[in-house]
C-alpha cells in the first residue's frame, strides 16, 4: 500500500492554533476522508470549531473496528476496550449478551464479530444512541432496543442472559463542567451523569441485574480507579461475587461481578 501522502502545512497549523494536540494526525485523516478542496474546508472548519473529530469524520476506530458515530452521541473510548477483552472470555456459541448503555453500540459491535454465534441485545435509554447503535450492531445480527436499563428486553430473556456488559455514566453532575469540551459540549449529558456521586446509574443497573442473569452469570461494569471499591461494594450488596480488574495498558478499570443464585 502506498504511503499516504503529507497533509498540508496549512492544515496542520489551523488544527494546532486550535488546540489539536495531535494536529498531524487529524491533518492526514482530515485529508483522506475529503474527496475535494470544498470537503476538506468543511470538515476543518467542523473541527476548528470544537466539535470531536469522530463526530467530523462519522466514525472511531475501536478495537479494530471502524464503528460509525453520529452528532451528540458518546464517542467510545479506548478503555473500553477492557470490557470488550473481558466480556470476550466469557462468551461461547449460543450465548445470550447485552450490552447496556450501549451509545454506539462499539461493544456489542466487538464481541459479535468476535463470536458469531451468540444473542446480543444492544440497549441505551437515548434514541439518538440506538439510532446510531442500528448501523454497528445488526448488520453483525445483533438487536438495538431504546428504553430504561431493562425495559425493553424480551421477558423471553429474564433469567438467561449469560453476560451483561455496561459502560453506563459514572462522572459525579459537578464533574462534568470539567470535562473537556469535546464532551462536555457535544455528548448526550444522559450519557455522561452519574448523579452526586457518578454511581447512581451503577446502583440501579446492579440491583436490577440478579433476576436477568443465568446462574454463574456475569455482569461487568466500567468504573474508574477512584470510584472502583464503590462499585465493588454495590455488586457485593446485590449478592453478586466482585472481582476489580485494571489495564495500565489502556487506562481502564472494570469490575466484574459474578451471580451465584
Amino acid at each position: 500500500m502506498p504511503p499516504r501522502p503529507a497533509a498540508p502545512p496549512e492544515v496542520i497549523e489551523r488544527l494546532r492554533a486550535a488546540g489539536c494536540v495531535f494536529a498531524e494526525d487529524e491533518a492526514r485523516l482530515l485529508v483522506a476522508a475529503a474527496g475535494t478542496p470544498a470537503e476538506l474546508e468543511q470538515l476543518l472548519t467542523q473541527r476548528t470549531s470544537g466539535l470531536p473529530l469522530e463526530q467530523v469524520l462519522g466514525w472511531v476506530e475501536f478495537c479494530g473496528l471502524r464503528i460509525t458515530v453520529r452528532p451528540g452521541v458518546f464517542v467510545p473510548r479506548r478503555r473500553t476496550g477492557l470490557l470488550v477483552q473481558r466480556s470476550a472470555r466469557l462468551i461461547r456459541p449460543g450465548s445470550v449478551a447485552v450490552d447496556m448503555c450501549c451509545g454506539t453500540g462499539a461493544v456489542g459491535a466487538a464481541l459479535l464479530v468476535g463470536q458469531p454465534g451468540m444473542t446480543l441485545y444492544a440497549v441505551d435509554i437515548d434514541p439518538a444512541a440506538t439510532a446510531c447503535a442500528r448501523d454497528n450492531v445488526e448488520p453483525l445480527g445483533g438487536s438495538v432496543l431504546t428504553g430504561d436499563l431493562f425495559t425493553p428486553l424480551p421477558r423471553a430473556v429474564l433469567g438467561r442472559i449469560d453476560v451483561l456488559v455496561a459502560n453506563a455514566p459514572y462522572v459525579p453532575t459537578e464533574a462534568i463542567q470539567r470535562m473537556p469540551p469535546e464532551a462536555r459540549l457535544h455528548e448526550a449529558r444522559v450519557a455522561l451523569d452519574g448523579g452526586p456521586d457518578g454511581l447512581e446509574v451503577q446502583r440501579r443497573l446492579v440491583a436490577a441485574a440478579p433476576e436477568w442473569l443465568t446462574p454463574g452469570g456475569h455482569l461487568l461494569v466500567e468504573t474508574s480507579a477512584g470510584q472502583a471499591a464503590q462499585t465493588a461494594e454495590i455488586f457485593a450488596r446485590q449478592g453478586l461475587i466482585p472481582r476489580v480488574v485494571t489495564s495500565k495498558a489502556l487506562d481502564g478499570t472494570i469490575v466484574i461481578g459474578r451471580w451465584v443464585a
